[in-house]
């Protein structure tokens, strides 16, 4: 018999031995799921690019919030469909814009939901890039002034935390200077710190009209062969007073949520995007992958890189699989 000392199969010999030695532990608790809001009445229509995700106009939004408080998922991140659009994004900051009217009646008919607001404007200009155009470039200073703007709207209107992902520079410090000056300085931030220029958001850009109307948005989003930038991004967020700072996308950015998790002394947020979802689901449906298995590894492997929190379309999921012992 061969003389072996450490035997590492010795504490994976049943399922309650693998669970009680576990490294990497999953909670509800870390869950946020994506909401996308639209202007209009009794809408609650099917994203055809992202299959089981909706569009809810207002009065629908009860639909999903019953169904994430029965699954234990209290916590959601607010996306505007706004009908109309403009060249300055006004529908972004209105007292009755989209959110501001979704953050009303989440706050009056659901007080349980923590409300988080997505922070961007390429859903309200009319020529989708993330902010104040000058010719065909965004011009970031500028744009510094409507975001502060659009973040205290939303807080105002009933947003419990902020999370900016149009990646301009100096764009925490602008708003959390902004949010201070209006009252609003218990208000906590969570930037969107490496926010990658991804093929991966395909799917969010159908299903939120998002799409730029000309060129791309590589001058502002990071470009993916940069691993430093990712870091020093999220360094510079943490500066200029992000509380929780978010790395985009997760899956194909483990590397990234390793390097910044071990750099920094704030919580780091992961964003589940929409391709991962989609590829997901289109793999499940034509029988080549077990759909709960390989959401579980993901979410785990996610969470093993250094994520604290993850923003996922498969939370109610990810909670039920918690509860029946899947994962956790």
């Amino acid at each position: 018999m061969t003389d072996l000392l450490h035997r590492e199969r010795r504490l994976r010999g049943s399922d309650t031995l693998r669970k009680m030695v576990r490294e990497t532990r999953l909670s509800r608790e870390a869950l946020i799921y994506p909401v996308f809001v639209k202007e209009g009445k009794n809408i609650e229509e099917e994203i055809a690019s992202m299959p089981g995700q909706y569009r809810y106009s207002v009065d629908r939004l009860g639909l999903i919030f019953d169904r994430l408080l029965l699954a234990g998922v209290k916590r959601v991140m607010f996306f505007g469909l706004p009908e109309e659009k403009d060249e300055e994004g006004s529908g972004a900051f209105r007292h009755d814009g989209i959110i501001q009217t979704a953050l009303g009646y989440a706050q009056d008919r659901f007080p349980e939901i923590y409300r988080i607001t997505d922070l961007c404007m390429c859903e309200y200009t009319s020529h989708g890039h993330c902010g104040i155009l000058q010719g065909e470039d965004v011009d970031n200073d500028t744009t510094l002034d409507y975001l502060a703007r659009i973040a205290v709207s939303q807080a105002e209107a009933g947003a419990q935390m902020i999370a900016p992902s149009d990646m301009m520079d100096g764009r925490v410090r602008a708003i959390r200077s902004a949010l201070d000056a209006a009252g609003l300085s218990g208000l906590p931030i969570m930037s969107y710190a490496a926010k990658y220029s991804s093929s991966f958001y395909g799917p969010f850009r159908e299903a939120a009209g998002s799409a730029p109307a000309f060129g791309d948005r590589k001058g502002y989003q990071m470009d993916y062969h940069n691993k430093k930038e990712g870091l020093k991004e999220a360094l510079r967020d943490i500066d200029e007073g992000a509380d929780i700072v978010m790395v985009k996308p997760a899956l194909s950015y483990l590397d990234i949520i390793r390097e910044v998790s071990g750099a920094v002394v704030v919580p780091v947020a992961a964003y589940s995007v929409s391709g991962e979802y989609a590829m997901i689901k289109a793999a499940a449906k034509a029988g080549f992958i077990d759909e709960a298995n390989v959401v579980c590894e993901t979410a785990v492997s996610i969470f093993r890189a250094g994520a604290d929190i993850l923003i996922t379309y498969y939370a109610m999921e990810l909670a039920k699989w918690i509860d029946e012992g899947r994962i956790g």
